[in-house]
């Protein structure tokens, strides 16, 4: 499988592949050096046929992104870091960095898309159930670039089905995914729009088959286009799908970076960054 980087977002890198590797600002990995970067991985081929990211270990802490998170993250980054280099950031997927964890690749924090991996995580024994919280409650947002098509009656235009394409990021890897197929179940649209979807490997991919006009409309995260000016979009009621609760994974607990970052996310100043990036709060422990 070729590697592939997406566009940055800032400082934020969006890497997917075994081959891609994260570069720190600090430590950039030649592509000579793959092996050695492979050391840190459990099984150097399974990371590839997975599609496994390679990790530079970096002075401060890695943390790995759901894709739908990743704008936040990087708002999150630059609050925590306070102009120092603390973070390198890892976005995919989080099916993916889920299967990247599991075969050893060296993430410190895990900020998923849902609870199910978390908790796969503490039934593996990885981690404890004190090393996992709730930072944020995900929010499902049918979008179009097309100005006029959503404006009216957004589930008339799903039932009449008069467009080419659907995206949604796949239910396999993405919770958005899964919420997306939720949704059109809930409606009662699943299998008459069966033939009509196309899936991005995750949220952002789904969010970019739409702005690219690759499809009419799609299911994204309301942080994909909470600052875009363009377009129409429905905000899919929470009723209709199973709340997309994400929540936060402290991997490494001998990282004193990521002991910080972890329990900076339950911060104030953390969670005003959230919200302002669209996503609802669960209820503070403070």
């Amino acid at each position: 499988m070729p590697s592939r980087s997406f566009p940055t977002v800032g400082r934020l890198r969006f890497l997917t592949c075994a081959s891609c590797l994260s570069r720190n600002r600090r430590s950039i990995v030649a592509s000579t050096e793959v092996h050695r970067v492979a050391r840190y991985l459990a099984a150097a081929l399974l990371s590839v046929l997975l599609g496994g990211v390679g990790i530079a270990r970096a002075d401060g802490a890695v943390v790995a992104v759901a894709t739908n998170f990743a704008t936040a993250a990087e708002h999150l980054e630059r609050e925590f870091e306070a102009g120092q280099d603390r973070l390198t950031l890892v976005a995919g997927s989080t099916g993916k960095l889920y299967a990247q964890i599991v075969h050893g690749a060296p993430f410190d924090v895990l900020l998923s898309a849902d609870q199910e991996r978390p908790a796969a995580l503490v039934s593996r024994g990885r981690i404890s159930v004190e090393q996992t919280f709730t930072y944020a409650v995900g929010r499902l947002v049918l979008w179009s670039a097309d100005p006029q098509l959503l404006q009216v009656d957004p589930r008339g235009v799903l039932g009449a089905g008069r467009f080419r394409r659907l995206a949604l990021a796949n239910p396999e890897l993405a919770p958005y995914g899964r919420a997306a197929l939720q949704t059109l179940r809930s409606l009662g649209y699943d299998e008459a729009l069966q033939k009509k979807l196309v899936y991005g490997e995750n949220v952002g991919q789904a969010h970019a088959l739409v702005a690219t006009g690759n499809a009419e409309l799609g299911f994204v995260a309301h942080a994909n286009v909470i600052a875009e000016r363009r377009g129409s979009r429905w905000a899919v009621p929470a009723a209709l799908h199973a709340p997309v609760l994400q929540d936060a994974v402290l991997l490494n607990a001998a990282s004193a970076e990521a002991v910080a970052f972890f329990d900076f996310l339950r911060s104030a100043p953390a969670r005003r960054v959230i919200a302002r990036f669209g996503y609802g709060l669960p209820e503070s422990d403070d």
